[in-house]
């Protein structure tokens, strides 16, 4: 078999740049809509002492060297969000970072080690309003791309249309046939055993070591994630508290939380989330997360003790997180993420 020609090849980047002019002109506008928004752009440095604290997250590790030879660990970070919640502690009120960053362990047709991430903050305001910005985006993306529909891998989304607003329990009785809320204490405790029992019953492989959190996560893969964003978009929320992550409780349910992810064309574009301010509670989801960390890969990520003490003035805000690269996929058309990105990272 002949090995793919280098993107660098002229032909190869002939083909490729007219996606990559409408990721400039995508950039442009979308920082055009933050302007008119009053937002303020902000930068954040790469390199942390802790990359984010997601059992599941692989950072790119590297050493701080000091004047006198100290050596420390450092990070290059997964996403920008700690650094941003220092800035709404700081005084900030609308702010939004777009600039690389980078992950370990991750390449395929939607993953690459190094992309582009868009993030936004809106103090005093509930994770509706980011709700409303995701479809305001879609709509300024696939204007900017002269695109009538998104598609992706035979899935088509018309990002004009309101975008559907599912409940996870909902989308686990509509595309799996399992109560997972009746898996969910009100204190937001999980029953292993009873959520192992519904993917038994209907038929869905099972591990006899899977955790609540393995057969969740098994079920959106298979069952949910690739029904959602068909025909439109799709606003997934009110994830059980035990899949938070930095999300605070429900006032409405205290077994899920204000944590919502969006979809189109079954790809996982955005997950944002009414913030959690509870220094203590989210030490203990570091914690719970870098224990599973450890047990699976033999490894946990320092917890950025700055960032839990700016935790706890920090206002009442929402934030979200967009791939911005899987954007610019949907809106040109583009089958893979390195269609999409100048300078891919060489394969190693």
């Amino acid at each position: 078999m002949t090995a793919a020609s280098p993107w660098w090849t002229p032909h190869v980047h002939a083909d490729r740049r007219p996606r990559l002019l409408l990721r400039n002109g995508l950039t442009a506008a979308l920082r055009d809509w933050f302007a008119r928004h009053d937002f303020i752009e902000v930068e954040t440095s790469a390199l942390q002492v802790s990359p984010g604290n997601e059992a599941h997250l692989a950072a790119f590790a590297t050493e701080a060297i000091g004047p006198d030879g100290a050596k420390s660990p450092i990070y290059l970070h997964t996403s920008p969000e700690f650094a941003c919640k220092k800035l709404l502690t700081a005084g900030e009120q609308r702010i939004f970072s777009l600039g690389p960053v980078y992950r370990n362990r991750e390449r395929g047709p939607l993953h690459h080690p190094e992309f582009t991430m868009l993030e936004w903050y809106r103090v005093g305001e509930t994770y509706d309003s980011l709700m409303r910005d995701c479809a305001d985006l879609l709509a300024l993306a696939a204007t900017r791309a002269g695109a009538a529909r998104f598609s992706f891998r035979g899935r088509d989304c018309d990002p004009f249309a309101e975008p559907e607003r599912l409940t996870v329990a909902d989308a686990f009785t509509r595309h799996a046939g399992i109560d997972l809320l009746a898996t969910v204490a009100g204190d937001g405790g999980t029953d292993r055993e009873a959520l192992h029992a519904a993917l038994v019953q209907v038929g869905l492989r099972t591990a006899p070591d899977d955790s609540w959190a393995d057969l969740f996560s098994r079920v959106m893969v298979e069952k949910i994630e690739p029904n959602l964003g068909i025909g439109r978009a799709t606003i997934l929320c009110e994830y059980p508290v035990a899949e938070a992550a930095l999300a605070r409780p429900s006032p409405r349910d205290s077994r899920v939380a204000e944590r919502f992810e969006l979809y189109c064309c079954g790809v996982e574009l955005a997950n944002g989330f009414g913030e959690l301010t509870d220094p203590a509670e989210q030490r203990r989801r570091f914690i719970i997360e870098m224990d599973e960390k450890q047990r699976i890969y033999g490894e946990r990520y320092p917890l950025d003790e700055d960032f839990l003490a700016a935790l706890a003035i920090m206002p009442q805000a929402s934030g979200i997180a967009l791939g911005f690269d899987r954007l610019v996929m949907l809106a040109t058309g583009a089958q893979k993420i390195e269609d999409v990105i100048w300078t891919p990272v060489a394969a190693s």
